[in-house]
């Protein structure tokens, strides 16, 4: 490996022990070898930190209480970090992106941009005055077939887009849970106003958007709190208005009992349509109109454009959710590389970032906004 190949070295925030997101930014970032996990402030409790440090690896020197110190010392070490991976709950990305984006330090950070607007406008704020790179994970965007399907799209396979319908049912949360996750995530006061909207509801809304390349307008909406007590939403029902004249619907649940993870995108244009599905994310549908139906595999015949970077075995043999997560992680490393050299345009990657930060932060508004005004029609743009 020559130096300009070694592995970038990076940091996490957040991510400790019993951590879930944590432990699969971990797996994604090193299954290419791009990434060398080096510092941490993976808790905010003192001891909890230096023990996940411990379990990681980490030396006890590059083991820190918080983040903010983690990111002052770091960025005056010879080898110091160069991009951090921030996997907190929502409402800790603002403050913690920001330390490390004023010392020139790339960010990766889970999705939502925010736990508000007020802080999505102060995260905004933060990109633009770095020149460090701002990378958000909205890991369904790294699947093979999602694009494939982008490809589709903007070739013109599909003619001109005019209905899109997304779904992500989950049932983990049907009756009330005593656990981590669940505990933050239904606190409005650190997942922000949306429950599900939030947490699966901007990767359904995003991964529309990202396949069509559409512009969406408006929204209206209608979202409930199913399980009593619960302080966010469980479930969500949402009609989008989009600039080119497509019509779509969303539908996010977290109490939809027997569905796991089942993200599920269909796209119909005037020549065809597409299906595709998270829990089987090796085949694709697709229909020409007045055709049969033909299955498009990850790695078969009929494959467009330049999709080898992101596949990693030979046909038939299943890849899925660590592999497309590994695909941002591959795709930040070249980023960052080029951003090293002096050679990077944004007009190079498709990396959600910023941008998509932010109008999935007013997808979450204006369905909260739009919900108390019984599913009035709120503007997105």
């Amino acid at each position: 490996m020559s130096e300009f190949q070694r592995p970038i070295r990076l940091g996490m925030v957040g991510g400790g022990n019993d951590a879930f997101i944590g432990a699969v930014h971990r797996i994604a970032a090193r299954i290419d070898g791009q990434f060398d996990l080096v510092a941490g402030a993976l808790s905010s409790t003192p001891t909890k930190a230096q023990a996940s440090g411990d379990a990681l690896g980490l030396a006890p020197d590059r083991t820190y209480d918080d983040f903010k110190s983690m990111a002052i010392r770091e960025a005056r070490l010879k080898d110091g970090i160069e991009a951090v991976a921030i996997v907190t709950p929502n409402y800790v990305h603002m403050a913690a992106a920001r330390e490390f984006l004023k010392r020139g330090i790339h960010v990766i950070c889970d999705k939502p941009l925010t736990s508000t607007m007020t802080d999505a406008r102060k995260m905004a704020q933060a990109v633009e005055k770095s020149d460090a790179l701002f990378v958000l994970t909205h890991n369904y965007t790294g699947y093979p077939l999602i694009r494939q399907a982008r490809e589709m799209v903007a070739a013109g396979d599909l003619g001109n887009i005019r209905v899109v319908q997304v779904e992500y049912p989950q049932d983990w949360l049907t009756e009330p849970e005593d656990n981590k996750q669940a505990d933050w995530r239904t606190d409005p006061a650190r997942s922000g106003a949306g429950g599900s909207t939030g947490d699966i509801g901007t990767h359904a809304f995003n991964l529309a958007c990202f396949v069509t390349g559409l512009t969406p307008e408006s929204l209206c909406a209608d979202i409930q709190s199913f399980v009593e007590g619960r302080q966010v939403d469980d479930n969500a029902h949402v009609m989008l208005r989009f600039q080119e004249g497509a019509r779509g619907m969303l539908w996010c649940s977290q109490v939809a009992p027997g569905n796991e993870n089942g993200l599920k995108l269909r796209v119909y244009g005037t020549k065809g349509g597409i299906e595709w599905e998270q829990e089987n994310p090796n085949v694709m549908r697709h229909t020409e109109f007045g055709e049969p139906t033909r299955l498009l595999t990850r790695a078969g015949a009929g494959g467009v454009g330049q999709l080898e970077h992101l596949v990693r075995t030979p046909g038939g043999h299943p890849e899925g959710y660590l592999e497309g997560f590994a695909n941002i992680y591959l795709e930040a490393a070249t980023c960052i590389r080029d951003k090293q050299a002096g050679r990077y345009t944004e007009d190079d990657s498709v990396l959600p970032g910023l941008k998509e930060g932010l109008m999935g932060m007013r997808f979450i508004d204006a369905c909260v906004r739009s919900s108390a005004r019984d599913a009035a029609w709120i503007s997105l743009t």
